[in-house]
């Protein structure tokens, strides 16, 4: 199938009865159609190792099994393979000319039921949960196991399957994971494998390798209301990928919950599938299971990240995702974040240093300047100058501030992600803030204490007057700053730096401090 190919089915004209709207959406291996009541799948001639659609054969044996496989979880909605026709240079689904591809057909699902959508709403509720768990309980009783389905259990998959995600992400490295995160993740997961041995092997002697679904998560669920859920589009490609322990599945909708900021109902998932199943190895092998989900979503995401076919807005977007994952993967795996503090006086290089560490280093940008004006529903990219200490920068608004960047940053490592905060943190009592709040919290705080000459200062600060920056800071302020200023006795691990020295020197010592300082 050809490029243009598809291009001509968009067409109001190309389906056997009237539609007033039609939507088309591209992913890596498939083109599909939207109409009023029913949706068309046709699946792309590539082929990438793991899945063969080059050949028509292969692409309308895969649309039946696809819906073999689905009506299992959602027959109401499968309704079928169906033929692509072509006659006189009229391309149709369902046509009666001669066949050119085959498609899957499928009732529409209502929009404002998707799972994906209803999470990012904050919507999904645990009545949602549990009729996913009662779905799902006898579908795992009844899917195939024994003697065929057996072996994507065993110890030599689990390698192969984990094995070669990592190997796929070498080259991504540095991009979307450092490599500390990487040789982390694939440590934990050959140790935990070796060490679980009879673990994976009893699974298997206790039925709990299943022919499963394969890519159980939220852009595959769909309510109808709270009366019905449709799980649908599961992997019919390649066995390896939809069969296994049945854990592998259920890990993957809880990992997806966390991503999407909902613990709660990832817990609440796990929680009730557990005691209607009766599980209780899930617990034991969750975190496994649950990095190996989220190593593979950021896989996938480098390899859209990679990808010609999609624009610079979009390939920033899925980067960025492709690094949350790999930093949930982390946080699965043990991992601990970072809190990179760029701490100093105002005009000392902390926000230009930490949009250069940003650049090796995946990590959440906090910063009072634009944290202390979205507070106060002001426009950060605009200036709000006053007097020291005054306005809106009153010490009770330098409070409010303070602790809202440190509940954002424990937020954000509680889900692996590394945090940069960059304010003055001139006060004692704002430094033992964070340490009091992170009491509980397992992260690594690195203290960065920016300073310059004040002649320095000052060139920086008038030539930033002319430039468009968050800072309001002038430079009486920064001498006010400097007499309140309390020396950080109390900080350790702490790199002082004079800022005026090569950027390349700075990031030197500021990543060898990151990598030596817990050591």
């Amino acid at each position: 199938m050809k490029q243009f190919f598809w291009d001509k089915l968009i067409n109001f004209e190309s389906f056997p009865f009237r539609i007033s709207q039609l939507k088309v959406i591209q992913t890596h291996i498939s083109y599909v159609f939207i109409t009023d009541e029913f949706v068309y799948k046709i699946k792309k001639p590539v082929n990438f190792g793991f899945l063969d659609f080059t050949s028509l054969e292969k692409r309308k044996y895969f649309c039946e099994r696809e819906v073999e496989l689905n009506r299992r979880l959602s027959p109401e909605i499968y309704i079928g393979v169906v033929p692509v026709t072509e006659k006189n240079g009229k391309f149709e689904f369902e046509g009666k000319g001669k066949i050119v591809e085959y498609a899957v057909k499928m009732k529409r699902l209502p929009e404002e039921g998707m799972m994906k959508e209803l999470l990012q709403k904050g919507e999904i509720t645990e009545k949602h949960i549990d009729l996913i768990v009662n779905t799902l309980i006898p579908f795992y009783k009844s899917a195939e196991t024994g003697e065929k389905v057996n072996p994507y259990g065993s110890i030599e998959t689990i390698f192969y399957n984990t094995n070669e995600n990592f190997d796929q992400t070498k080259k991504f490295v540095g991009i979307a994971l450092t490599e500390e995160k990487y040789i982390h993740i694939v440590n934990y997961n050959n140790s935990f494998i070796e060490q679980k041995k009879e673990l994976f092997e009893r699974r298997i002697k206790e039925g709990f390798i299943r022919d499963g679904h394969g890519d159980l998560y939220s852009a595959n669920i769909c309510f109808d209301d709270l009366r019905k859920v449709y799980i649908f589009d599961c992997i019919e490609f390649n066995e390896r990928f939809r069969c296994g322990d049945v854990c592998c599945d259920i890990s993957f909708l809880a990992m997806d919950l966390d991503y999407h900021r909902h613990k709660n109902l990832s817990e609440y998932f796990i929680e009730t599938y557990v005691k209607k199943s009766k599980d209780k190895d899930i617990y034991e092998l969750l975190n496994f299971y649950k990095c190996y989900r989220a190593y593979v979503r950021g896989k996938i995401g480098c390899f859209t990240y990679a990808s010609s076919e999609i624009s610079e807005e979009e390939r920033k977007k899925t980067l960025e995702s492709a690094q949350r994952y790999f930093d949930l993967a982390y946080y699965y795996a043990g991992g601990i974040p970072k809190i990179i503090v760029l701490f100093g006086l105002s005009g000392t290089g902390k926000t230009f240093l930490s949009q250069n560490i940003l650049k090796k280093l995946p990590a959440v940008y906090i910063a009072s300047d634009i944290m202390r004006k979205k507070l106060l529903n002001l426009d950060p990219s605009k200036h709000y100058y006053a007097q020291f200490e005054k306005g809106i920068y009153s010490p009770e608004i330098t409070l409010k501030t303070y602790e809202k960047m440190i509940e954002v940053a424990i937020e954000e490592v509680s889900y692996g992600r590394d945090v940069i905060l960059d304010a003055t943190f001139r006060e004692k009592k704002f430094r033992d803030l964070l340490r009091e709040k992170l009491k509980n919290v397992e992260a690594k705080v690195y203290w960065i204490l920016c300073t310059a000459k004040d002649e320095v200062v000052k060139e920086r600060i008038s030539k930033r007057s002319l430039e468009n920056t968050y800072s309001d800071a002038l430079w009486d302020i920064y001498i006010s700053q400097k007499k309140k200023f309390e020396f950080p006795e109390d900080c350790t691990p702490l790199l002082i730096l004079d800022t005026s020295e090569l950027l390349e020197s700075l990031l030197n010592k500021i990543f060898q401090f990151l990598k030596n300082s817990f050591s």
